[in-house]
């Protein structure tokens, strides 16, 4: 029987790093119930001790999931290891990932401590986690610009203490694949007790080589567990692509001899949501998600793939979730049906109350849309949860006119507490007047550094989905809006980016 390949997916942890992508505990549990359906191995739900916010994620995540292992992350400290069992509690299966610095850079600039200081550190960080849950993951952070030697004493020590899977990680992208998985499989031959741990790599993607230098690692060095998320979503330039390293080892399966519990049929929804829940698009042609990863424009392919499908593509887009699944609406689209498609989709409401006010905006969309595709529905949900959580700053109603040759003028009533307030202003264009009306009022003082717009799906009737990033006093936060017009989708993710701007969760900063 072939090796398990173990999927380790950190798209609510290492994935939310990313500036702006900023999770609220509800949006965290709907991708976790996501990443569940896809049959993930172990999902890191967060990073427990960096707020009471990521705890919280982290607790209702670990009682609602039964099927995937649940992990926190942790700094090499007590404290750390203390909040990540206790938001564990209650899971069926729970694992702690400690993690400290072990490149000389890291450790003289960031840490400030010298190289026997840190080793102690690992060996009492480990063997304080092993009494509390049995199942214990190091990482040595920076660990592909360690040193070779040391590396391999805090390895070797950390195992002894109990560590059950080791995950060496190219923290800053740096890596070629080669040479990572030479880096991989000299450690496993030089530490004397590496068989009694699980090997995985974990690798950022600067130099844009993470999914090739993660099969690097598992084919040349033999770990057995890649570090990914969905999208690649992650800091600078992302993390290891979950949806690409599964779909390479499952096509090419004739090189790597794995086996993977993964439901690939999920992974298109799984992308879907995590792009609308964070306002980062994918792009058209990412491998496996994008819009046209499996369009042929070429007349040669064309025919091609009419003739034998397997000329031009090597996988089926059905088989990673790709489908012409829609509603049409109309009076026979009732209640039970649009249910059952959310159930489909991988979202849960809390309540019928929720269900219930969510199929009335279904139905208010009806009226404006002839077709309703699942990208609309997932806009849709996702505003309902925005507007559950008693927010600061609630959308009403915008009017606006714009004529060729005059100044655009925008009328916008929302609440602000609750209650409701007017703002007026002009503008460059209907999307400007319509943000400064919003800012006359609110006063926030923001910059504006990113201004998106997406068609959910592909007609003049789509909806419109606009993404926000504002940049206030060192913070950054994304704000998602859907629409059919989009001045009216543009103001709602400016005031989704306002709600977030007032959150005052402070976060600890994580690496790995």
């Amino acid at each position: 029987m072939a090796d398990k390949l173990i999927i380790f997916d950190t798209t609510l942890r290492d994935g939310e790093q990313s500036p702006g992508a900023s999770m609220t505990k509800d949006e965290k549990l709907r991708i976790a119930r996501q990443l569940e359906r896809l049959k993930v191995d172990v999902i890191e739900a967060g990073f427990a001790a960096s707020s009471n916010g990521d705890f919280e994620a982290v607790q209702s995540i670990a009682q609602a999931i039964k099927d995937s292992t649940i992990c926190s992350l942790s700094r090499a400290n007590d404290r750390d290891i203390s909040r990540a069992a206790e938001a564990l509690k209650g899971a069926n299966s729970a694992r702690i990932h400690t993690f400290i610095a072990t490149s000389p850079l890291h450790m003289e600039k960031k840490l400030r401590m010298t190289p026997d200081q840190v080793l102690e550190q690992a060996k009492q960080s480990v063997r304080f986690a092993r009494n509390l849950i049995g199942d214990i993951e190091f990482s040595p952070e920076d660990g592909y610009r360690s040193e070779m030697d040391f590396l391999c004493r805090v390895l070797e020590a950390v195992i002894a203490e109990g560590a059950t899977t080791i995950n060496v990680p190219d923290t800053v992208g740096y890596a070629i694949p080669e040479l990572y998985g030479n880096f991989i499989k000299t450690l496993r031959e030089r530490i004397p007790n590496s068989d009694k741990a699980i090997w995985s790599v974990h690798c950022h993607n600067d130099l844009g080589m993470a999914v090739a230098n993660s099969l690097a690692g598992v084919k040349i060095g033999g770990a057995r567990q890649v570090e990914c998320t969905i999208n690649g979503l992650g800091e600078r330039a992302g993390n290891c692509s979950l949806e690409e390293v599964v779909m390479a080892v499952k096509t090419r399966k004739d090189y790597f001899g794995l086996e993977m519990g993964i439901d690939a049929q999920h992974i298109v929804a799984a992308s879907r949501m995590v792009s609308q829940t964070t306002g980062f698009v994918v792009q058209p042609n990412k491998a496996v998600v994008g819009a046209n990863a499996f369009a042929h424009a070429s007349g040669i392919h064309q025919d091609g793939v009419l003739k034998a499908r397997d000329t031009y593509e090597i996988m089926r887009a059905e088989d990673v979730g790709w489908s012409a699944n829609k509603i049409v609406l109309g009076k026979l689209s009732g209640r039970n049906a649009f249910k059952q498609r959310l159930l489909e989709l991988g979202v849960q409401l809390d309540s019928e109350t929720d269900v219930n006010s969510a199929f009335a905006k279904f139905k208010e969309l009806a009226d404006r849309k002839s077709e309703i595709f699942d990208e609309d529905i997932l806009a849709l949900v996702s505003g309902e949860s925005a507007a559950n959580e008693q927010e600061q700053y609630g959308f009403v109603s915008l009017s606006q006119h714009s004529e060729t040759g005059e100044r655009p003028q925008a009328t916008i009533v929302f609440t602000v507490g609750g209650k409701e307030v007017q703002g007026q202003s002009d503008g460059n264009g209907p999307v400007d007047a319509s943000l400064k009306a919003i800012e006359s009022h609110v006063k926030s003082g923001a910059e504006m550094v990113l201004y998106s717009v997406n068609a959910i799906s592909g007609s003049t009737e789509s909806q419109g989905e606009v993404t926000v990033r504002l940049q206030n006093s060192g913070r950054v936060v994304n704000g998602v809006g859907a629409d059919p017009d989009i001045v009216v989708a543009s103001a709602k993710a400016y005031i989704s980016a306002l709600n977030k701007l007032q959150s005052k969760a402070d976060r600890v900063a994580a690496q790995g």
